[in-house]
């Protein structure tokens, strides 16, 4: 039975970029169902496809997977190109991606992921560079371990979805990598499936006021690319 992934809208949803982009990516076949976010009126919804009533989630007949790294072991255990096949690059393609689910928080906070804006920080606080610092070094080290062109050898992996939505906020924010990872995030914002993602992401006109105020709050928006209602 073909899988069914539910995400939620292209613009802000860095959850639901993760598993997407990985199936894009690899060519695993899946019906795309985008249910938008539009506040608690719609909490119910969220509810009627996911346990957590959140996205992303996966169904695949009866199965449901829910949360973002659970989906990814699953595909794993299906498709044997979800992580690299070399034991070393496929160890540490893992941890990078497990700190990835559960760290950076201050990246998370500070720098919302918004496709189309681009915003100058009014301010780097000491937490936002050292997960700045952090990542620079995962990128660094992945491509100088397993000679690139993707973080964790020469084919897209689990690991390079992890962290594409970090080069929509390096994009949008202006943040500053080490030239290997900055080259790495140029890679991922012209991958077919992130070209793909990021013209869904513009076509949107539907606005998350919190989200918008985060962004206002930390810093200048000096462009936006999204259409406009």
């Amino acid at each position: 039975m073909a899988y069914t992934l539910y995400t939620a809208n292209r613009n802000y949803s860095s959850w639901s970029l993760r598993p997407w982009l990985l199936m894009r990516a690899l060519d695993i076949a899946f019906e795309d169902r985008l249910v938008p976010f539009a506040g608690p009126d719609n909490a119910a919804e969220f509810r009627s496809f996911a346990p957590n009533g959140k996205v992303p989630c996966l169904h695949d007949g009866d199965i449901i997977v829910w949360d973002s790294l659970a989906i990814i072991e699953y595909l794993a255990e299906r498709h044997t190109d979800v992580w690299p096949a070399d034991a070393m690059a496929r160890a540490w393609a893992r941890c990078a991606a497990a700190e990835m689910h559960s760290g950076f928080a201050a990246l998370r906070n500070i720098c919302p992921m918004s496709v189309g804006v681009r915003a100058e920080l009014l301010d780097i606080p000491p937490a936002l560079q050292a997960d700045i610092d952090r990542i620079s070094e995962i990128f660094c080290d992945g491509l100088d371990r397993f000679g690139g062109p993707w973080l964790a050898g020469a084919d897209f992996s689990a690991v390079d979805a992890f962290f594409a939505p970090v080069a929509y906020r390096v994009r949008s924010f202006g943040l500053p990598l080490a030239a290997p990872a900055k080259a790495w995030v140029g890679r991922m914002l012209s991958h077919p499936a992130m070209v793909e993602w990021e013209a869904a992401a513009l076509a949107e006109t539907w606005r998350d006021p919190d989200h918008e105020d985060e962004i206002a709050a930390v810093a200048t928006v000096t462009a936006d690319y999204r259409a406009s209602n």
